[in-house]
């Protein structure tokens, strides 16, 4: 009887691999959706985008990119961890949505470490500590100084309670024993052009987004987060050097599947984006003109990232005494 069960527990298994290997080789049957959890024109949509449109070419199937705005990346970012785990529907947004989502509210429809499957980390970028021209602090140290000699005076824009600038401002803050004034903006062109226009004196924004600005003098930037420099502003010293370690300001693009998807999926998903996003033609059009940084690493590194991001974060939001909304 033993014997039998473990025969019969063997074919089964075998039956149940054979199947799933079947399920990676004939994927995709239909048109696959690319979610992205934030409007039409950002950097996350134009990199969807540009995979989908290599994708369909490699899948002989349609790729079709659908922008899901609103309340953080959580309505997108939902739809897709509700939907079927067949690879047809997948996830390409920023690290927020299973990072930082999680401690800004008290619940979420999706499990961000249940309900999503890591498939690619596609790419990063250092966020860099941008300052009006006027503004003579030339360095992050000497920021944190100035705020120690005028208390109260220094204001820095965010969009938003509990984002990026938000929780890096007021961590440096709380370890430095300095205040900082928080003023919130609608989002980051807004914080930008704020600082631009002198309202206040700092924000924080990626090199794609503020790099021309920098270029041509218009504002300038002071450090950049990540554990190197940017190839675009080489002079520019990471967070990091300028003696504050316990604070990034990063960005990172992932792809995600639903939740209970096949591995070997998962896998095949990878290896196909991972030879798309890793050609030197879609590097240098994509991701080195605007200073992001190719990644290109698999499951196991993007969970790996998740974890140790979760638990910067973590002291960070505590730190910043960010209460969950």
């Amino acid at each position: 009887m033993r014997r039998l069960l473990t025969a019969l527990l063997s074919v089964l298994f075998v039956s149940a691999a054979a199947a799933s290997a079947a399920l990676a080789e004939e994927f995709p049957s239909r048109t696959v959706m690319i979610v992205v959890p934030y409007p039409a024109g950002g950097s996350t949509d134009v990199l969807a985008r540009a995979l989908a449109a290599d994708l369909t070419k490699v899948w002989h199937q349609a790729v079709m990119v659908e922008n899901i705005g609103g309340a953080s990346s959580i309505i997108g970012a939902n739809k897709v961890a509700k939907a079927a785990p067949d690879g047809h529907t997948l996830l390409l947004t920023i690290d927020p949505t299973v990072v930082s989502n999680r401690f800004l509210f008290k619940s979420l429809p999706y499990n961000p470490d249940k309900d999503l499957v890591p498939v690619t980390l596609l790419a990063r970028t250092g966020q860099m500590v941008l300052a009006n021209p006027g503004f003579s602090p030339k360095n992050l140290r000497e920021v944190v100084e100035a705020a120690r000699t005028s208390p109260g005076k220094l204001t820095y824009a965010s969009f938003g309670i509990g984002t990026t600038a938000h929780l890096m401002f007021e961590t440096i803050g709380k370890r430095e024993h300095v205040q900082f004034v928080h003023v919130p903006y609608k989002g980051i062109m807004p914080d930008v052009n704020a600082v631009l226009a002198g309202e206040v004196q700092l924000t924080l924004a990626s090199p794609a987004t503020a790099g021309p600005m920098v270029k041509a003098g218009k504002i300038k930037a002071l450090a950049i987060g990540g554990d190197k420099r940017s190839t675009l502003f080489p002079d520019v010293p990471t967070v990091a050097e300028a003696g504050y370690p316990y604070v990034d300001s990063v960005i990172w693009w992932a792809i995600f599947a639903p939740g209970g998807t096949n591995q070997q999926l998962v896998e095949r998903i990878n290896r196909d984006v991972t030879a798309i996003i890793t050609r030197p033609d879609f590097v240098e059009k994509y991701l080195t003109k605007f200073g992001i940084d190719l990644v290109a690493k698999g499951p196991a590194d993007l969970i790996a990232t998740i974890h140790n991001d979760v638990k910067l974060t973590a002291e960070m939001v505590k730190a910043a005494g960010v209460q969950p909304q």
